[in-house]
C-alpha cells in the first residue's frame, strides 16, 4: 500500500504538477507576441493547476479517511489489547505480534504524515510558482493595453496583427535602410581614399616639376651668364680687328651650340644657319624662361600652384 501511494503522488505532482518553465522566445518576436503567448501558457497553466487542485483535494479527503480509518484502527487495537491483555500475558508470541502489528501501523501514519507534509511542501512551491507567473502576466498586460490604445486612437489597423505586422516591415525597412547607410558610408571612405592617393600623387608631379624648373633655372643662369661673356668678348672683338674673325666664329659656333641646345630642350630639329635668327630664338627661349620663373616664384608666394586645375 505505501508502494502504491508513493508512485502515485511522484507520478502526479512531478509529471503533471511541474509546470514547464517557458522557453526563451526568439529575438525576432514582438512584445505583444509575447504576451499573447504568456497569456496562452498561464491559461494553460491556471486550468493544468485548478484540475490538479482538484485531484488533490481529493485525494486529501481520501487520505483523511484513511487517516481516520487508522486512528480509529488503532483506538480498536487499543481496545482489544485492552480486552486480550490478559491473554496477551500468558502467550507473549500473540502479545509480540500485536506489539508489532501497532508499532507498523503507527510508522504506517507516521509515512503518511510525512508524505502529506511533502505533499504540501510541493503544493506550495507550485502556488509560488504561479504567482510568479502571474506577475509576469501582469508586467505585460501593459503591452496590451497599449496595442488596444492604438486601435482605439487610429483607423488604419483593424486587429493587432496588423499593428504587428506593420511593425515588422518598419522595422525590415529600416534594417535595409541601415544597410544601405552602411554600403553608401564605405563607398564615401573608399573615394576618400583614392581622392588622397590622388592629391599625394599629383603633390609628387608638381614637386617633380619644380625640380626641373629648378634645374632649368640653373641652366638658364649658366646660359645667361655665358651669352654675357661672349657679348663682352663680341665687343672686344669689334675693337680688336685682328681678333675679329677668330672671335666672330667662336660667337657663331657658341650661339649655334646655345641655340641646339634650346632646340633639343624644346624637342624641335632645326637646321637654321643664320646667327642673327638663332640668338633671336634663344633670347624668345630666355624670355619665356624668365616669365615662367617670374610666375613661378608669384604662384609660390601666394601658396598656389602653376600646374593646378582652374575652377572653372
Amino acid at each position: 500500500m505505501t508502494v502504491s501511494l508513493e508512485e502515485y503522488f511522484r507520478t502526479t505532482f512531478e509529471d503533471k504538477l511541474l509546470v514547464k518553465m517557458p522557453e526563451r522566445e526568439d529575438d525576432h518576436l514582438t512584445p505583444a507576441t509575447r504576451l499573447l503567448e504568456k497569456r496562452r501558457e498561464m491559461a494553460e497553466v491556471e486550468q493544468a493547476l485548478a484540475a490538479q487542485k482538484e485531484e488533490f483535494q481529493m485525494k486529501m479527503e481520501s487520505l483523511q479517511q484513511r487517516r481516520e480509518e487508522l486512528e480509529r484502527k488503532e483506538y480498536q487495537l487499543k481496545d482489544s489489547l485492552l480486552k486480550f491483555d490478559k491473554f496477551l500475558k500468558e502467550n507473549d508470541s500473540k502479545r509480540a505480534r500485536a506489539v508489532k502489528k501497532a508499532n507498523d501501523e503507527r510508522e504506517l501514519k507516521k509515512q503518511k504524515d510525512k508524505e502529506i507534509d511533502r505533499v504540501k511542501d510541493e503544493t506550495d512551491t507550485h502556488q509560488q510558482q504561479k504567482e510568479k507567473l502571474h506577475k509576469k502576466l501582469e508586467r505585460y498586460t501593459m503591452f496590451h493595453q497599449y496595442m488596444d490604445r492604438v486601435l482605439e486612437a487610429g483607423e488604419e489597423f483593424h486587429e493587432i496583427r496588423d499593428i504587428i505586422a506593420r511593425w515588422d516591415t518598419l522595422r525590415a525597412t529600416h534594417l535595409d535602410l541601415l544597410e544601405r547607410d552602411q554600403k553608401n558610408q564605405d563607398r564615401i571612405e573608399k573615394q576618400r581614399q583614392d581622392l588622397m592617393k590622388y592629391m599625394e600623387e599629383k603633390e609628387n608631379q608638381v614637386l617633380n616639376y619644380n625640380n626641373q624648373l629648378s634645374g632649368l633655372q640653373t641652366r638658364l643662369d649658366g646660359a645667361q651668364s655665358e651669352a654675357v661673356k661672349w657679348e663682352s668678348q663680341w665687343n672686344h672683338i669689334k675693337n680688336t680687328a685682328a681678333k675679329k674673325t677668330l672671335l666672330l666664329g667662336r660667337i657663331k659656333m657658341a650661339t649655334h651650340n646655345l641655340y641646339q641646345l634650346v632646340k633639343s630642350h624644346q624637342n624641335q630639329l632645326d637646321d637654321l644657319e643664320d646667327t642673327t635668327e638663332q640668338l633671336s630664338q634663344i633670347q624668345i627661349f630666355v624670355q619665356d624662361l624668365s616669365q615662367i620663373t617670374s610666375e613661378i616664384k608669384k604662384m609660390e608666394h601666394t601658396g598656389t600652384s602653376i600646374f593646378a586645375p582652374s575652377s572653372s
